[in-house]
């Protein structure tokens, strides 16, 4: 039995982004005080433009909310049956974008906010810690996520011994409604799916024909770019937020086989006309002023971006609430630097959470945010931490980050350049295999439906699984 006879020592969370948000809630929750320390806004960031906790700065999509056949998905149920604070403020802020769950931002972050300084076990100081946490403090969650202080980013790295902690990610403009030219247009999601909140038609959608593409690409490659300091000039991306130049760099048809897309749209004003290529805009508040342009994160400069995207039919006149901008991410080397619990094998009393542990995306940033808090409050209730089963979606990815990552071969360590530990959004492939049906009703099934089919039960499977271990672990 847990000695709740007296209060415990608090937990010092550092950083009030979705991970330390969710950690400090989960903390709480569980009885354990905690202090949250947030810099904002004592010290701002390249991308926050408030001093809001759980401010998002990049989409204000969590992308689909789809938890039969979708790990993202799959993740959203893990967090709500969980008592996520991060999936309450989305529901009750959802704004309508197809299958996806997408938020008003501003009404987002000052949900978690408010519930965060309403709660009685959770103090909030706005300070920077600029160096290694006070020794005295003998359990830290560290949550500083992708836009960790460079002071503390050099603690850090000194601690662990890491040279590089960083890579490049990007944002996406944000466009005022009624600058949209609707004669050109029109509103629709992907094959008419209306996801939570939806009604099928959330996104509006701006055909180009095969020349609009073409002089688009070409005004995307010879647009004037921000470069890149000497000392990042080797800074990687994250795969899953290039920038639009970057894919169109890539060959000039991976645009139209990525954001811009023109599968399961219909222009109603000429319908027996496929587009070549589509950029679309999802709502990004509550009012439905403001869209954010799918797919588009970019480094060119804020001129050229104006210049470029009013190419786009459509958005000629287009009015930008938010530019496009490139921000340096923080991550460490998980898999070598922390154990299965999230703590820092060289120093116990520090855990680490969010995209600093190289997660990537703001749901797997939460889970993992709620994880490290779990782990903290049982050690501090004097149980031992049980990390979910591999089988489910949060398991999946606390696998990857804490040893799921390939090593290397030993061609890539004779080379010299040995395989770096990347980011990774939750997907299937990080899950354990599972024999999926391959008939129904004595049909087999073949290609997507069998596709389908492993997904449908590898969801089933994560959903059985977190109920038996989220009942467990919270009743110690």
């Amino acid at each position: 039995m847990t000695d709740t006879s007296r209060t415990p020592s608090p937990v010092h969370v550092i950083g009030g982004g979705l991970a330390g948000s969710e950690a400090a809630w989960a903390l709480a929750c569980r009885g354990v005080p905690v202090v949250l320390h947030e810099m904002r806004p004592v010290r701002t960031t390249e991308a926050h433009t408030t001093d809001r906790l759980g401010e998002l700065v990049c989409s204000n999509s969590l992308r689909s909310d789809d938890a039969e056949t979708n790990a993202v998905g799959v993740l959203h149920a893990e967090l709500r049956a969980c008592g996520s604070i991060v999936m309450r403020a989305a529901d009750a802020h959802q704004v309508p974008a197809g299958g996806a769950l997408a938020v008003d931002r501003e009404g987002f972050a000052a949900a978690i906010t408010a519930e965060l300084e309403a709660h009685p076990a959770i103090e909030i100081r706005r300070e920077e810690i600029d160096g290694l946490p006070d020794p005295a403090w003998d359990s830290v969650v560290v949550a500083t996520g992708p836009l960790t202080s460079p002071a503390f980013a050099v603690a850090i790295a000194g601690l662990t011994g890491e040279k590089e902690l960083a890579f490049f990610d990007a944002i996406a403009p944000i466009v005022h409604f009624d600058s949209v030219d609707m004669g050109k247009a029109w509103m629709q999601s992907r094959y008419d799916k209306a996801g939570p909140g939806g009604t099928g038609a959330d996104y509006l959608n701006c055909p180009m024909t095969p020349d609009e593409y073409e002089a688009f690409v070409d005004a995307l490659l010879a647009g004037d770019k921000v470069s890149f300091k000497e000392w990042e000039a080797s800074t990687p991306y994250f795969d899953g937020c290039l920038p639009v130049e970057v894919m169109a760099e890539r060959g000039r048809e991976t645009l139209r086989h990525g954001p811009m897309k023109p599968v399961g749209l219909t222009d109603p004003r000429n319908p027996t006309v496929k587009p070549h290529a589509i950029v679309q805009l999802r709502q990004d508040n509550a009012f439905g002023t403001l869209w954010n342009m799918v797919g588009f994160q970019t480094k060119l400069k804020h001129g050229e971006q104006a210049r470029v995207f009013r190419m786009i039919p459509g958005l000629e006149n287009a009015e930008f609430a938010r530019l496009g901008g490139l921000h340096r991410n923080t991550y460490l080397e998980s898999p070598k630097l922390l154990d299965a619990t999230l703590r820092l094998k060289s120093q116990p009393r520090l855990r680490f959470a969010g995209q600093i542990t190289g997660c990537e995306g703001y749901v797997e940033s939460a889970a993992i945010g709620h994880l490290a808090g779990r782990f903290a409050a049982a050690e501090r209730l004097g149980r031992t931490p049980v990390p979910p089963p591999a089988t489910t979606a949060m398991g999946a990815l606390l696998g990857h980050i804490t040893g799921g990552h390939l090593a290397e071969t030993a061609e890539e360590a004779a080379s010299g350049r040995p395989r770096a530990f990347q980011p990774m959004n939750v997907n299937f492939g990080l899950f354990p295999p599972i024999e999926a049906p391959t008939r129904i009703d004595g049909r087999r099934l073949r290609g997507a439906e069998k596709t389908l089919a492993k997904k449908r039960a590898l969801a089933a499977r994560a959903r059985a699984d977190l109920a038996v271990w989220n009942t467990a672990e919270d009743l110690g």
